[in-house]
Protein backbone atom coordinates (compact mmCIF):
# COMPACT_ATOMS: atom_id res chain seq x y z
CA UNK A 1 0.00 0.00 0.00
CA UNK A 2 1.43 3.35 -1.07
CA UNK A 3 0.64 6.61 0.68
CA UNK A 4 1.86 9.99 -0.60
CA UNK A 5 1.67 13.33 1.21
CA UNK A 6 3.03 16.74 0.32
CA UNK A 7 3.49 19.75 2.54
CA UNK A 8 5.27 23.08 2.50
CA UNK A 9 8.27 23.28 4.80
CA UNK A 10 9.47 26.68 5.96
CA UNK A 11 12.76 25.05 6.86
CA UNK A 12 13.70 24.22 3.27
CA UNK A 13 11.47 26.89 1.73
CA UNK A 14 9.68 24.50 -0.60
CA UNK A 15 7.06 21.79 -0.83
CA UNK A 16 8.31 18.31 -0.03
CA UNK A 17 6.73 15.05 -1.16
CA UNK A 18 6.88 12.14 1.28
CA UNK A 19 5.87 8.60 0.30
CA UNK A 20 5.33 5.42 2.27
CA UNK A 21 5.09 1.82 1.12
CA UNK A 22 3.74 -0.83 3.47
CA UNK A 23 1.49 -0.93 6.50
CA UNK A 24 3.45 -2.67 9.23
CA UNK A 25 7.05 -3.32 10.15
CA UNK A 26 10.22 -1.50 11.02
CA UNK A 27 10.38 2.00 9.53
CA UNK A 28 13.12 2.47 6.94
CA UNK A 29 13.81 5.94 5.53
CA UNK A 30 15.50 5.66 2.13
CA UNK A 31 17.03 8.92 0.92
CA UNK A 32 17.03 9.50 -2.86
CA UNK A 33 20.09 10.13 -5.00
CA UNK A 34 21.12 13.73 -5.66
CA UNK A 35 18.41 14.79 -8.07
CA UNK A 36 15.82 12.27 -6.98
CA UNK A 37 12.35 12.72 -5.55
CA UNK A 38 10.32 10.66 -3.10
CA UNK A 39 9.11 8.30 -5.85
CA UNK A 40 12.54 7.64 -7.33
CA UNK A 41 12.92 4.32 -5.49
CA UNK A 42 9.66 3.15 -7.00
CA UNK A 43 10.58 4.15 -10.57
CA UNK A 44 13.95 2.42 -10.29
CA UNK A 45 12.35 -0.77 -8.94
CA UNK A 46 13.79 -0.63 -5.43
CA UNK A 47 10.29 -1.02 -4.01
CA UNK A 48 9.83 -4.07 -6.26
CA UNK A 49 12.87 -5.86 -4.82
CA UNK A 50 11.85 -4.88 -1.29
CA UNK A 51 8.26 -6.05 -1.85
CA UNK A 52 8.71 -9.42 -0.09
CA UNK A 53 9.87 -7.64 3.08
CA UNK A 54 7.14 -5.01 2.78
CA UNK A 55 4.35 -7.52 2.12
CA UNK A 56 5.52 -9.72 4.99
CA UNK A 57 5.17 -6.78 7.38
CA UNK A 58 8.90 -6.74 8.10
CA UNK A 59 9.48 -3.13 7.00
CA UNK A 60 7.64 0.06 6.09
CA UNK A 61 9.58 2.16 3.60
CA UNK A 62 9.54 5.95 3.56
CA UNK A 63 11.19 8.39 1.20
CA UNK A 64 11.18 12.14 0.61
CA UNK A 65 12.33 14.55 -2.06
CA UNK A 66 16.08 15.13 -2.19
CA UNK A 67 15.76 18.84 -1.51
CA UNK A 68 19.37 19.47 -0.53
CA UNK A 69 20.82 17.11 -3.13
CA UNK A 70 18.85 18.78 -5.89
CA UNK A 71 20.12 22.19 -4.76
CA UNK A 72 23.75 21.04 -4.97
CA UNK A 73 23.15 19.34 -8.33
CA UNK A 74 21.47 22.27 -10.09
CA UNK A 75 24.44 24.58 -9.41
CA UNK A 76 22.10 27.56 -9.57
CA UNK A 77 22.88 28.71 -6.02
CA UNK A 78 26.07 29.69 -4.25
CA UNK A 79 27.93 27.11 -2.18
CA UNK A 80 26.89 29.05 0.90
CA UNK A 81 23.23 28.77 -0.08
CA UNK A 82 23.61 25.04 -0.84
CA UNK A 83 25.22 24.50 2.56
CA UNK A 84 22.38 26.38 4.23
CA UNK A 85 19.76 24.20 2.52
CA UNK A 86 21.71 21.06 3.43
CA UNK A 87 21.63 22.07 7.08
CA UNK A 88 17.97 23.02 6.86
CA UNK A 89 17.19 19.69 5.19
CA UNK A 90 18.59 17.95 8.27
CA UNK A 91 16.29 20.11 10.39
CA UNK A 92 13.34 19.14 8.19
CA UNK A 93 14.17 15.45 8.62
CA UNK A 94 14.44 15.66 12.39
CA UNK A 95 11.66 18.11 13.21
CA UNK A 96 9.10 17.31 10.51
CA UNK A 97 9.65 13.96 8.84
CA UNK A 98 10.66 11.92 11.89
CA UNK A 99 7.55 13.01 13.85
CA UNK A 100 5.42 12.22 10.78
CA UNK A 101 6.92 8.73 10.54
CA UNK A 102 6.42 8.11 14.24
CA UNK A 103 2.83 9.30 14.03
CA UNK A 104 2.24 7.01 11.05
CA UNK A 105 3.71 4.11 13.03
CA UNK A 106 1.58 5.05 16.06
CA UNK A 107 4.72 4.91 18.18
CA UNK A 108 6.24 8.15 19.44
CA UNK A 109 9.55 6.48 20.26
CA UNK A 110 10.04 4.08 17.37
CA UNK A 111 13.60 4.01 16.03
CA UNK A 112 14.15 4.46 12.31
CA UNK A 113 16.60 2.86 9.91
CA UNK A 114 18.34 5.33 7.58
CA UNK A 115 19.48 4.19 4.13
CA UNK A 116 20.41 5.53 0.74
CA UNK A 117 22.73 5.37 -2.23
CA UNK A 118 25.16 7.95 -3.59
CA UNK A 119 24.15 11.31 -2.05
CA UNK A 120 21.41 9.35 -0.29
CA UNK A 121 24.18 7.50 1.53
CA UNK A 122 25.60 10.84 2.68
CA UNK A 123 22.20 11.84 4.06
CA UNK A 124 21.77 8.48 5.79
CA UNK A 125 25.17 8.84 7.46
CA UNK A 126 24.53 12.48 8.34
CA UNK A 127 21.17 11.61 9.90
CA UNK A 128 22.42 8.85 12.18
CA UNK A 129 25.46 10.87 13.24
CA UNK A 130 23.49 13.97 14.18
CA UNK A 131 20.45 12.16 15.53
CA UNK A 132 21.40 8.83 17.09
CA UNK A 133 18.47 9.35 19.45
CA UNK A 134 16.21 8.59 16.46
CA UNK A 135 18.14 6.46 13.96
CA UNK A 136 19.33 2.99 14.98
CA UNK A 137 21.17 1.84 11.83
CA UNK A 138 22.45 3.38 8.62
CA UNK A 139 22.96 1.50 5.36
CA UNK A 140 25.10 3.68 3.14
CA UNK A 141 25.53 2.41 -0.42
CA UNK A 142 28.12 3.74 -2.89
CA UNK A 143 28.35 6.92 -0.94
CA UNK A 144 29.86 10.32 -1.60
CA UNK A 145 30.69 11.56 1.90
CA UNK A 146 32.96 14.56 1.38
CA UNK A 147 31.05 17.39 -0.27
CA UNK A 148 33.78 19.96 0.38
CA UNK A 149 34.79 19.77 -3.29
CA UNK A 150 31.57 21.62 -4.09
CA UNK A 151 32.25 24.54 -1.75
CA UNK A 152 34.34 26.68 -4.13
CA UNK A 153 36.19 27.98 -1.10
CA UNK A 154 32.98 29.19 0.61
CA UNK A 155 33.53 27.33 3.89
CA UNK A 156 30.85 28.03 6.50
CA UNK A 157 29.27 26.66 9.67
CA UNK A 158 26.19 25.29 7.86
CA UNK A 159 28.44 23.01 5.83
CA UNK A 160 30.61 22.07 8.80
CA UNK A 161 27.72 20.89 10.96
CA UNK A 162 26.10 19.06 8.03
CA UNK A 163 29.21 17.02 7.23
CA UNK A 164 30.11 14.09 9.53
CA UNK A 165 33.59 13.86 8.01
CA UNK A 166 34.30 17.39 9.21
CA UNK A 167 32.58 17.84 12.57
CA UNK A 168 32.90 14.32 14.01
CA UNK A 169 36.68 14.45 14.56
CA UNK A 170 36.19 17.44 16.87
CA UNK A 171 33.09 16.18 18.65
CA UNK A 172 33.68 15.87 22.37
CA UNK A 173 32.39 13.33 24.85
CA UNK A 174 28.78 14.40 24.49
CA UNK A 175 25.49 12.53 24.84
CA UNK A 176 25.31 12.58 21.05
CA UNK A 177 28.59 10.68 20.74
CA UNK A 178 27.72 8.29 23.57
CA UNK A 179 24.45 7.38 21.85
CA UNK A 180 26.11 7.15 18.43
CA UNK A 181 28.49 4.54 19.81
CA UNK A 182 25.43 2.35 20.45
CA UNK A 183 24.43 2.48 16.78
CA UNK A 184 25.75 0.69 13.70
CA UNK A 185 26.69 1.89 10.23
CA UNK A 186 27.20 -0.32 7.19
CA UNK A 187 29.17 1.31 4.39
CA UNK A 188 28.85 -0.73 1.21
CA UNK A 189 30.59 0.06 -2.05
CA UNK A 190 31.08 -1.49 -5.42
CA UNK A 191 34.49 -1.31 -7.03
CA UNK A 192 33.41 -0.99 -10.64
CA UNK A 193 32.62 1.95 -12.91
CA UNK A 194 32.04 5.34 -11.26
CA UNK A 195 32.55 3.92 -7.76
CA UNK A 196 35.01 5.47 -5.32
CA UNK A 197 35.78 3.01 -2.50
CA UNK A 198 38.17 5.57 -1.02
CA UNK A 199 35.18 7.65 0.06
CA UNK A 200 33.82 4.69 2.02
CA UNK A 201 37.10 3.97 3.76
CA UNK A 202 37.49 7.66 4.61
CA UNK A 203 34.08 7.71 6.30
CA UNK A 204 34.82 4.47 8.11
CA UNK A 205 38.07 5.85 9.52
CA UNK A 206 36.34 8.95 10.87
CA UNK A 207 33.67 6.81 12.54
CA UNK A 208 36.19 4.31 13.86
CA UNK A 209 38.40 7.01 15.35
CA UNK A 210 35.41 8.12 17.45
CA UNK A 211 34.52 4.58 18.50
CA UNK A 212 31.39 4.35 16.33
CA UNK A 213 30.66 0.74 15.26
CA UNK A 214 30.81 0.41 11.49
CA UNK A 215 31.75 -1.96 8.70
CA UNK A 216 32.90 -1.42 5.12
CA UNK A 217 31.67 -4.02 2.64
CA UNK A 218 33.51 -3.94 -0.74
CA UNK A 219 31.36 -5.72 -3.33
CA UNK A 220 33.95 -6.17 -6.05
CA UNK A 221 34.71 -4.81 -9.50
CA UNK A 222 31.61 -6.25 -11.16
CA UNK A 223 29.40 -3.92 -9.11
CA UNK A 224 29.07 -0.42 -10.58
CA UNK A 225 27.64 2.87 -9.35
CA UNK A 226 24.09 2.22 -10.50
CA UNK A 227 20.69 0.89 -9.52
CA UNK A 228 21.54 -2.71 -10.41
CA UNK A 229 24.06 -2.65 -7.57
CA UNK A 230 21.78 -0.88 -5.11
CA UNK A 231 18.85 -3.20 -5.84
CA UNK A 232 21.10 -6.09 -4.82
CA UNK A 233 22.54 -4.39 -1.76
CA UNK A 234 19.45 -2.95 -0.08
CA UNK A 235 17.39 -6.16 0.32
CA UNK A 236 20.54 -8.03 1.38
CA UNK A 237 21.19 -5.70 4.30
CA UNK A 238 17.58 -5.20 5.35
CA UNK A 239 17.03 -8.96 5.40
CA UNK A 240 20.03 -9.25 7.72
CA UNK A 241 18.41 -6.70 10.01
CA UNK A 242 14.79 -7.83 10.12
CA UNK A 243 14.97 -11.41 8.90
CA UNK A 244 13.89 -12.94 5.62
CA UNK A 245 10.16 -13.00 4.86
CA UNK A 246 8.33 -16.25 5.38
Amino acid sequence: MKLAKRWYSNRVESEVLVCRWGTYGRPVLIFPTAGGDAEEIERFLMIKVLAPLIEAGKIKVYSCDSVAGATWLKKESSARRCSYIQNQFDSFIYHELVPAIRHDCQDGGVEIVAAGASIGAFNALASICRHPDVFSHAYCLSGTYDLAKWLDGEWNSDFYFSSPLHYLPGLGETEQLRKLRERFVVIATGEGNWEDPGESWKAARVLGDKGVPNRVDPWGKEWHHDWVTWRAMMPHYLEQLVGKPG
